[in-house]
């Protein structure tokens, strides 16, 4: 008989995982997609398009908040956990509850989940959400374009819209986020590989991806999400992980970062010139004691203004990327720095500001710090974020997001933009490492 199963995701790994494993497994029945930590993904369904021939009418997607009654309901086997940035101990109360109700908890491995591409590959992973392993891939394909190298990367998905249009998507200009209806999320990611001319492609099916990728690349670089691991592997890869020693210990305690550190062969520790001495020794030692044969890579993300003239003595409400501040759980990022650095009187507290889904997001993540998360996942957010940043009253807006927020929303105050781009300090660097392979 059919193992009835359900798998536990957040609109990437659980797809991912799907498409590679169940989609035409005779031996199993996917029953439903429960969905978390992106908002609006679920009551959808996994498209019969994209599903394949034994599922004709595609598959639902429902919160996550009915597993029990979905497990009960459908008498089902097996449990498959499917998304990333998860504290262990959250992994394992989910697996109490799973294996209470009668089914069994499974964590698939990176064997049966990883499709093999033709070209050489260097991924980039991480150990939490906002190390700043974008900024490190796009340091990785400037210098492998500066080799003379075509280089296509290909992001960790986010697709929030209409899956089957999101199959396959490429990114070459400006005008392409407008045509794949982007939300703030994927502009984030997408538009600084465009604006350095470079190509990126996502999607939902990584087969068919990276099948289009390699059509026009000698390497491709995986541009990794979350903390999860590669959807790639390739005879020739290397495996370069970022690590934030202002969250120390976490490299070693979130699902699956710590199995990115285990597989690295290069770490990058990001940060270091605005981290404590002590964290950044903790992520060192973590490091030696996991994967000793691993090089290490001292980083640091010096930050840039374009005004910093009006931070001097002003009321700064900060508005920082949403993604790292939600389930990355920084308190705060780049744009608290810059404001502190250019002595700002004081930060402005957004919360009895915030409305709609703004004001949802700071109930749900209660310990986000005196800064305003940019959650922009659809239209409705978009517009929430920019009635609360109007309602602020402050004297200015400092915008520590990957975009510029003011292309985007319509900010009636003057504002400033912080920016940050990955520097090497001492040897090794990327340059080193990336001539050897």
């Amino acid at each position: 008989m059919k193992k009835k199963v359900i798998i536990m995701g957040a609109a990437g790994r659980d797809f991912q995982n799907f498409n590679l494993y169940f989609r035409d497994n005779a031996d199993y029945d996917v029953v439903a997609i429960t969905a978390t930590q992106i908002p609006g993904i679920d009551d959808k369904k996994y498209p019969a398009e994209l599903a394949g021939k034994l599922y004709p009418n595609g598959i639902p997607i429902k919160p996550e908040a009915e597993l029990l009654d979905l497990i009960k309901e459908h008498d089902i086997d097996q449990v498959i956990f499917a998304y990333s940035d998860v504290p262990y101990e959250r992994v394992m109360h989910n697996a109490a509850k799973v294996n209470a109700a009668g089914a069994d908890f499974i964590m698939q491995g990176t064997k049966i989940s990883k499709i093999k591409t033709t070209k050489p590959l260097v991924s980039i992973c991480a150990v939490r959400t906002g190390c700043g392993k974008s900024q490190t891939s796009r340091k990785v394909v400037k210098i492998l374009k500066d080799k003379g190298l075509r280089v296509v990367s290909i992001r960790h998905p986010m697709p929030y819209g209409d899956l089957v249009a999101q199959k396959v998507q490429r990114f070459a200009k400006l005008e392409d986020l407008k045509t794949h209806k982007c939300t703030i999320e994927e502009m984030e990611e997408y538009e600084p590989h465009i604006e350095m001319g470079s190509i990126i492609y996502a999607g939902v099916d990584y087969e068919a991806i990276v099948r289009e990728a390699e059509k026009e690349a000698d390497v491709i670089v995986w541009d990794g999400g979350n903390n999860d691991t590669p959807f790639y592997t390739a005879d020739k890869m290397l495996k370069i992980v970022v690590a934030d020693p202002h969250r120390p210990n976490h490299e070693i305690s979130y699902y699956p970062g710590e199995t990115n550190l285990l597989e690295a062969d290069v770490v990058v520790i990001n940060k270091i010139d605005s981290a404590d001495p002590e964290g950044i020794q903790i992520v060192r030692d973590n490091i030696r004691e996991l994967n000793p044969n691993a090089i290490v890579i001292d980083g640091a993300s010096p930050l840039t203004v374009d005004k910093p003239e009006l931070l001097k003595d002003a009321l700064a409400l900060v508005v920082e990327d949403g993604p790292t501040l939600t389930h990355g759980e920084m308190a705060y990022g780049a744009g608290i720095v810059a404001a502190e650095k250019y002595g700002v009187a004081d930060l402005v507290d957004p919360r009895d500001a915030a409305v709609g889904e703004i004001a949802e997001t700071f109930k749900k993540y209660p310990d986000i710090g005196i800064l305003l998360p940019a959650m922009g996942y659809g239209d409705q957010q978009i517009k929430d974020l920019e009635e609360t940043i109007n309602k602020v009253d402050c004297d200015v807006v400092v915008i520590a997001t990957p975009i510029d927020l003011r292309r985007i929303v319509k900010i009636d105050k003057p504002a400033v933009q912080v920016g940050y781009e990955l520097q090497e300090i001492g040897t090794p660097t990327l340059v080193d490492v990336l001539k050897d392979f």
